[in-house]
């Protein structure tokens, strides 16, 4: 039997964390995660505790990125039936269009969301047109499907235990070049044969990378007690192009989240407590069931958050390169689509960590 390679991923949010898993699945590697933060830690460059999480396809038909979010909806969906430990659920999902909004930057990014006829009304069950005899004041259309929704102070720990029982090994590690990431020390006093990036946001400050192309998109959200019994989204809000408007109840008594906004370029981690109240009475507008049809000083507070979207120009980097003569797999940049694309993204990078250390049969 081949001698497992030793593999170290740096970053411990949904992409690495899916990454190390799938990578721990095939028995043929020795794996370390060196992250400067893990599941549990709250920082704003550490987006993934701070996401919704949900399944809202944004990506376009053909594209690769539609691949990865078509092939990460098996295995969300087989956690919410069968692995309910993972905090995983599924929910309604509806999708309101306003005629008005088209041509603005959330109808934009949201257009193959928001058509009649995406390419994952095929993979999601129960994909349907609203009649418009449904359609609340204002509405042009609608679409509904079941989705998921996702807990991510479950679900990123439970990755972790799953890693943990594969003998993925976990350590804190802060690198200024990914070439550190390789040396003696950090794998077991080995030197690793490959290093993933899944540094998200860092990739734009990481030596050896330095991804400018990488930029956040802040998102600030409302944590609520309240649930709306159904996840929502709207193509626009009246409240300018960086202000969004949707909602999600997540798993196990998470809370239920209200967005939102995208701020492209803004690396502001504190809350806008003006952004807040426009969240807050955007939601209840939207879903007035969330406080018994009353204002806003019936939603139950939690906590207010923001999050750090790594939004790549381009899209996710899913590639593999030489740098310094070592072999590195590329997992970041998947903006807002972190979690619906997590195990197709991951399981592109497996193949590439494959086909860079020759590990696999050949056939």
């Amino acid at each position: 039997m081949a001698q497992k390679k030793n593999v170290v991923v740096i970053g411990a949010g949904v992409a690495g964390l899916t990454t190390a898993l799938l990578l721990s699945k095939t028995g043929r590697y020795n794996i370390v995660v060196a992250a400067k933060h893990m599941p549990g830690d709250y920082d704003i460059e550490y987006a993934s505790p701070w996401a919704g999480a949900n399944y809202m396809p944004v990506s376009v038909r053909g594209t690769k990125a539609a691949e990865w979010d078509k092939n990460t909806w098996g295995p969300l969906e087989d956690l919410a039936q069968n692995h309910l430990e993972a905090g995983v659920h599924f929910q309604d999902c509806e999708i309101h269009s306003r005629s008005k909004d088209a041509g603005s930057a959330t109808a934009t990014w949201f257009a193959e969301l928001l058509s009649p006829s995406p390419w994952f009304k095929d993979v999601v069950p129960q994909f349907r047109v609203l009649p418009k005899s449904e359609l609340g004041p204002g509405i042009d259309s609608a679409t509904v499907f079941t989705s998921v929704c996702i807990n991510t102070a479950i679900y990123l720990p439970w990755l972790v235990s799953q890693c943990l029982k594969n003998g993925v090994i976990f350590k804190r590690a802060v690198f200024k070049h990914i070439s550190e990431a390789a040396t003696l020390g950090v794998h077991q006093s080995k030197k690793a044969d490959l290093v993933v990036n899944c540094t998200g946001l860092m990739a734009s400050k990481l030596g050896g990378v330095e991804d400018k192309t990488v930029i956040p998109a802040r998102g600030q959200i409302v944590v609520v007690r309240n649930e709306a019994g159904k996840m929502m989204d709207i193509s626009g809000t009246d409240d300018g192009d960086e202000e969004a408007c949707y909602i999600m109840t997540r798993a196990a008594g998470g809370g239920t989240i209200l967005g939102g906004s995208y701020q492209l370029g803004n690396w502001d981690s504190q809350v806008d407590p003006n952004m807040a109240v426009r969240i807050m009475k955007r939601a209840v507008q939207l879903c007035p069931t969330l406080t018994g049809g009353k204002d806003i000083e019936h939603l139950d507070v939690v906590r207010h958050g923001v999050g750090l979207r790594p939004v790549r120009q381009g899209g996710t980097r899913i590639e593999k390169e030489r740098i310094n003569g070592l072999w590195v797999v590329h997992n970041y940049g998947a903006g807002g689509a972190g979690y619906q694309s997590s195990y197709g993204c991951a399981q592109a990078a497996v193949t590439l960590v494959d086909e860079a250390l020759e590990t696999r049969a050949k056939l």
